[in-house]
């Protein structure tokens, strides 16, 4: 009898292709496809992978996967459907720091699920396992942005299961493109 559970684990380098994949779908769905400049070559040298013969995370329930540093930032989990053995979701993430706390966290840069496999629990698992990193590592924080119009992900994060708040007295700032060079020259 096949399993009815998803498997969840960090991905290893042949997950890159679909890792892409599910990126582009998200960037499609947040009407962002053309700010897209991943490729499965950045990606490769970006995420700290799980080799393909081990499971990750381990029974401690820490990661086990190449080191992260500067250049390999990000880890991901993918969850792989019961029935098709495909990688159908994922949590790419990194780890933060708080400073009031002095303790470590995640930041979950982005969480997607499959349209088509949406309402099976999916992402709520890949959370409950990012969650159970920060404890195994003694954290302080999970945490995360939702574009403001994505009602349905605000409710969920909200929902008695999840329990997340919304930090509205906080607003995310940014430098990139062109406006990092310029800062960088700043002071030159």
């Amino acid at each position: 009898m096949a399993s009815t559970t998803p498997v969840i684990r960090h991905a290893t380098r042949e997950d890159v292709p679909a890792i892409l994949s599910l990126i582009r779908e998200l960037a499609d769905y947040e009407h962002a496809l053309d700010c897209v400049e991943a490729t499965e070559e950045t990606l490769a040298a970006t995420i700290a992978f799980a080799p393909s013969d081990v499971t990750s995370p381990g029974p401690d329930g820490l990661p086990i996967t190449e080191p992260v540093s500067p250049s390999k930032p990000a880890r991901c989990l993918v969850l792989e459907s019961p029935t098709s053995n495909q990688v159908v979701g994922m949590a790419l993430y990194f780890y933060n720091y708080s400073t009031w706390r002095a303790r470590p966290g995640i930041f979950l840069e982005d969480l997607y699920v499959k349209q088509s496999e949406r309402k099976k629990g999916y992402g709520k698992r890949l959370l409950v396992e990012l969650a159970k990193e920060v404890q195994a590592f003694k954290g302080g924080r999970l945490e995360w942005n939702v574009l403001k119009w994505n009602e349905p992900s605000i409710k969920f994060y909200e929902s008695e299961a999840i329990g997340a708040n919304m930090m509205s007295e906080w607003v995310g700032m940014r430098v990139d493109g062109q406006g990092l060079p310029k800062l960088a020259k700043l002071l030159d």
